[in-house]
């Protein structure tokens, strides 16, 4: 069903497509088989642009043969969360109430990606305007990870950890406002980067801005590097978006490892984490020390959980940013989102601004961390998959008045989003089940390429490219 040689990583394709080995379309031909044999189980896909795909492809093919290359991704075929904006392809951003939606412009990291010579192959699965962090979708079908499809993807940004992970595509994009590259990337198999907030520029506006990240979902940490070589950078779209880096990721992925001073946090918040879970972290931070001759300190921080904070910034910018556009459409959404409308009504300005303060607060506390540390470590989430039908796992203390009740599985990733600190999730070991489990790796701001260097070392003495879903 999977075919790991015919759908190569980033890299790999666009190596094979420089030196003649794989051409665009026969890369694309391999994508669209692999999406044939398994979407409609795992419901990663929307729109599969099969044509379109194959026209490009084979203009780039020819451009290829005469030793034209539009930029380091000529041919690459790429997924694309359907929450960005592509122009003339329909982005229905998981929702029933806007599947008719056209835009009529690219978002910058969709021309970034195009003007380096990708291939857009279709839009992928997303929950309803990126809301939860389970996998759930009355748009697409419920996301289920390629290692075992009755239990969840994890999500948002689904559809593109699924379509990694199951060797679809040879990467795709996503988007983490509260862990939605990171937590499909945990339950998935699959590396991703939210990078420091306005590292790679998002648009259009989002109301919750403070929090919205954009980046790729890629099988190796090179992958992921090079794709922040290409896509970070400033844009006038985005007046968050932050200076072009200094250091190239790529390049910072080759170089020896200073001895770095890690802060390995088994938990946070006092949360119960997953004995399977758990064990695998630690013997992961174990090899860093004893391989990679990193000082680790374990440590148990007396940060309170922002979720409150979280929830505030969440509901009222999402709620009333939708809500009243969709107040006679509340029959057509997700109940879950429906009830996060609602609950916006609850709130006042006192309450954002109260909210917007204790972020700043909060935030200056993980700075402050990394005064002392280059890095911190601890699970992406303290949870295993759970059923691909269920919004989150059983035996969860989930807060009765919750409009976001996925925090409740997630609470050690929505905090770097608050922070805006660069966080990656990879694999780091696998359950009894054969299921992945992911280690989250959070680095200073602005520190990308310190992250990607330390995770691709990582990766080199713990490998988890050979281990391929099940066919």
């Amino acid at each position: 069903m999977h075919s790991s040689a015919s759908v190569p990583g980033v890299i790999d394709s666009a190596d094979q497509i420089r030196s003649g080995s794989l051409t665009p379309s026969d890369l694309v031909v391999n994508c669209v088989r692999s999406i044939k044999a398994t979407n409609s189980t795992l419901n990663a896909f929307g729109d599969v642009y099969e044509s379109e795909a194959l026209r490009q492809a084979a203009v780039l093919s020819d451009e290829a043969r005469s030793g034209e290359f539009r930029g380091p991704l000529h041919g690459v075929p790429f997924g694309i969360k359907d929450l960005f904006y592509t122009k003339g392809l329909p982005t229905s951003r998981g929702s029933l109430t806007a599947k008719a939606f056209v835009p009529d412009e690219d978002a910058p990291i969709i021309r970034r990606l195009k003007a380096a010579g990708a291939i857009i192959l279709g839009k992928t699965a997303t929950t309803e305007f990126g809301w939860s962090g389970s996998g759930t979708s009355r748009v697409f079908g419920n996301g289920r990870t390629p290692w075992n499809p009755a239990l969840s993807s994890g999500g948002s940004s689904s559809g593109s950890a699924i379509a990694v992970a199951a060797r679809m595509v040879p990467a795709a994009l996503g988007s983490d406002g509260g862990g939605s590259v990171r937590i499909p990337s945990a339950f998935c198999g699959t590396f991703a980067l939210k990078g420091s907030l306005g590292r790679i520029p998002t648009w259009p506006w989002s109301a919750t801005e403070m929090l919205s990240h954009a980046g790729p979902i890629t099988r190796s940490v090179r992958d992921s590097a090079l794709l922040f070589d290409l896509l970070s950078g400033p844009d006038p779209l985005d007046h968050q978006s932050l200076p072009a880096v200094q250091r190239s990721c790529l390049e910072a992925c080759d170089e020896p490892l200073p001895v770095l001073r890690i802060a390995f946090c088994p938990t946070l918040f006092n949360v119960d984490v997953d004995p399977q879970v758990a064990a695998a972290v630690a013997s992961t931070v174990d090899k860093a020390a004893s391989e990679l001759g990193c000082v680790v300190d374990c440590l148990s921080l007396d940060w309170q959980d922002p979720v409150s904070i979280f929830e505030t910034l969440w509901v009222t910018g999402r709620g009333i940013a939708y809500g009243d556009a969709l107040k006679d459409r509340m029959h057509e959404l997700d109940p879950g989102f429906a009830r996060l409308i609602t609950a916006s009504a609850r709130y006042q300005l006192s309450d954002y601004l109260d909210a917007m303060k204790k972020r700043a607060a909060f935030a200056s506390q993980v700075h402050m961390l990394f005064e002392q540390y280059d890095l911190l470590i601890t699970p992406t989430v303290p949870v295993l998959p759970f059923p691909a039908d269920a919004e989150g796992p059983e035996g969860i203390d989930y807060p009765a008045e919750s409009a976001v009740p996925w925090a409740a599985w997630t609470p050690f990733t929505y905090p770097f989003n608050l922070s805006g600190n660069p966080a990656a999730s990879l694999p780091c070991g696998w359950s009894r089940e054969g299921l992945p489990i992911g280690l989250q790796v959070i680095g200073r701001r602005f520190d990308e390429a310190g992250v990607l260097q330390f995770c691709a070392a990582l990766e080199s003495i713990n490998p988890w490219l050979q281990r391929i879903p099940p066919e």
